[in-house]
């Protein structure tokens, strides 16, 4: 059975989107074993010098990678990522459920994104769209897409 691991930098608080993650953790315990890991994020100050947002990604990234699955497809969530459609991500899923080594660790920084270096070890950078959306709402898009990776591949008429 696949074995993800989502982590994400910054507390989510709104109710609303709490609500729909749990919902689609429900409805991906048959097909994989779900993990969502919340790091905090570095306080800056209402207007950060390049140099602070810099370090507070460093920062960020030393953490992110203590929570990382060994063995595991590093996928990085940023805006320079390739996009794909959702039938090229149900085969990312299944490819990696098939390897030798069924891991994969989604990355979803906080506000100002992840590390350079981070972004570099990542096996893929993933783009959710040219549009820019909260990194919360990220959380939600990403469980929505994985549980209809695994529809699609099941042949469900979820993915119309």
């Amino acid at each position: 059975m696949l074995r993800i691991r989502i982590i994400c930098v910054g507390k989510l608080k709104e109710r609303f989107y709490a609500d729909a993650l749990a919902e689609y953790e429900k409805r991906l315990a048959p097909f994989c074993r779900l993990e969502l890991i919340e790091l905090p994020e570095e306080r800056l100050g209402d207007r950060p010098k390049a140099g602070e947002i810099e370090n507070a990604l460093m920062r960020e990234g030393e953490r992110i990678e203590k929570q990382l699955l060994r063995d595991a497809q590093l996928v990085c969530l940023c805006v320079e990522g390739r996009q794909m459609d959702s039938p090229a991500f149900s085969e990312l899923l299944r490819s990696c459920e098939a390897s030798g080594h069924p891991r994969i660790c989604f990355v979803i920084g906080g506000s100002f994104g992840l590390s350079e270096e981070l972004k570099r070890k990542a096996d893929r950078r993933l783009s959710m769209s040219e549009m820019t959306f909260p990194h919360h709402l990220a959380r939600v898009m990403l469980i929505e897409q994985i549980y209809r990776g695994f529809q699609i591949k099941e042949g469900t008429p979820y993915h119309k």
